[in-house]
């Protein structure tokens, strides 16, 4: 009886399994994930939102509550200053409800069925992100001055925490709704680029060099921020990894001070894009980089939205595991922060060496990725035999003051041995027949007498 049921069910799920085109447009429209268990356990403080919660996969969570008051603030604030009656929002909203719960993977069947409270939770938490992003352009002029969140006091003690969290993957809100409320707003938003304008000035100091074109959600947006190379740099294109170069392994790159003890010197690169990295003629180019305490959370969030979203690239893990192989130890991150690539709020450069080197955990690589190339030709820049034996020389003799002094008095000595010999045997070979006639005597040209 009972494999009879299991073919029923079977069978009933082939009945109304959906086409493949169908399948496919729902797996397009995924863009916000729940980061699985088997990553979280290795941080789980770096995906779990400790100030705020935007979307259902962290609301109603305890330690959030306190948010949840000032949200509702905001939405008063926000409504009050459009001038816009809530009801237009509700109905443009809904129209895309659908699109909305689709964003989300692995949504909670109770946000499914209440489509409700879900419509509410987009209202609150979209008008109280808007909020949150306008403290960036000091144009909130209705909040009072003690106001815990949008006041000065709280852009610098409570924006911070709210910053992080919304970096966040699972903590993220469908740019559809911020698109939304924008357009209610203002009667139909003109610029399209004024909510990805919005999020990099709450986020960067600068602004986008170009146009990003359609972002899925903040997290989106500040990825593609990282990469921009600028409207007058031509995009990299890198070479596929042919048969012989697959069965020669993985190209690991070299830590940093073996790189500079192998002639390799290390700059800057033109633009802070973490694509941005190349070498040519000995010089390895990388971008600029700060590390803070937030720096952990960000990265870690970010190579996860790459693992989970299919099409999303591979750039920033590629670079995070780039950066971890030529940082081993403290001595590699002291090198890069003494050519400007590292600049560092941690503390100390052992700290940051873990960060990196913990950030890489259970990182898989494409092994077309973009960063193959420079892995490439820097390892074989360094397996030229010059290069190897200068590398092989400052690893021994210049690692520290005592063997440089070492080779030096070896060279003294050596250099006395060769005289001392050269004036023993110098006697023998040029016999002088008075011993007191002058060097320079025996070297005069002895004269044939004449005959008359």
């Amino acid at each position: 009886m009972g494999e009879m049921e299991c073919v029923v069910q079977v069978s009933n799920r082939l009945d109304n399994m959906v086409d493949t085109s169908t399948e496919a447009e729902q797996w397009k429209k995924r863009s916000i994930y729940r980061v699985p268990t088997c990553v979280t356990d290795l941080n789980k403080k770096a995906y779990k939102p400790q100030a705020v919660s935007f979307g259902p996969y962290h609301h109603g969570e305890e330690h959030l509550q306190t948010m949840e008051d000032h949200k509702r603030r905001a939405l008063l604030h926000f409504f009050k200053r459009s001038d816009k009656p809530i009801k237009l929002l509700v109905e443009s909203l809904a129209e895309v409800v659908q699109d909305l719960k689709d964003s989300y993977d692995l949504l909670d069947p109770a946000w499914q069925k209440d489509t409700s409270a879900f419509l509410q939770l987009m209202i609150v938490d979209g008008c109280f992100m808007l909020e949150i992003l306008r403290t960036a352009t000091h144009t909130l002029d209705d909040y009072d001055p003690n106001d815990p969140i949008f006041s000065d006091h709280g852009r610098l003690y409570i924006m911070p925490y709210v910053r992080r969290d919304m970096l966040m993957l699972e903590n993220q809100l469908p740019m559809l709704v911020l698109d939304k409320l924008l357009a209610v707003e203002s009667d139909k938003a003109k610029d399209p680029e004024l909510i990805n304008k919005l999020i990099l000035k709450f986020f960067t100091t600068s602004s986008p060099e170009a146009g990003m074109g359609k972002c899925l959600h903040v997290l989106d947006v500040y990825r593609k921020s990282l990469l921009q190379e600028g409207p007058g740099r031509k995009p990299r294109h890198h070479k596929t990894r042919s048969r012989a170069d697959n069965e020669r392994g993985e190209e690991i790159i070299r830590s940093a001070t073996e790189l500079d003890e192998a002639g390799i010197r290390m700059k800057k690169s033109r633009t802070q894009s973490l694509k941005d990295i190349s070498f040519k003629g000995g010089v390895l180019k990388l971008p600029v980089i700060v590390v803070d305490d937030t720096t952990e959370s960000m990265f870690l969030n970010l190579i996860a939205f790459e693992r989970l979203h299919v099409g999303a690239g591979n750039e920033v893990t590629s670079f995070i595991f780039f950066m971890d192989n030529i940082i081993d130890n403290a001595k590699d991150v002291s090198l890069l922060h003494s050519r400007g690539i590292i600049q560092s709020a941690l503390g100390s450069d052992k700290a940051v060496a873990k960060l990196f080197n913990s950030l890489s955990k259970d990182i898989t690589l494409d092994p077309d990725g973009p960063l193959y190339g420079v892995h490439k030709k820097v390892n074989d820049y360094c397996r030229k035999s010059w290069n190897e034996w200068r590398a092989n020389l400052i690893h021994t003799y210049f690692r520290n003051p005592w063997a440089i002094l070492s080779l030096i008095a070896a060279a003294f000595l050596f250099a006395l041995t060769i005289a001392q010999t050269v004036f023993t045997i110098y006697p023998y070979y040029h016999p002088s027949g008075d011993s007191s006639s002058s060097p320079s005597d025996s070297l005069q040209p002895k004269r044939t007498p004449s005959h008359h």
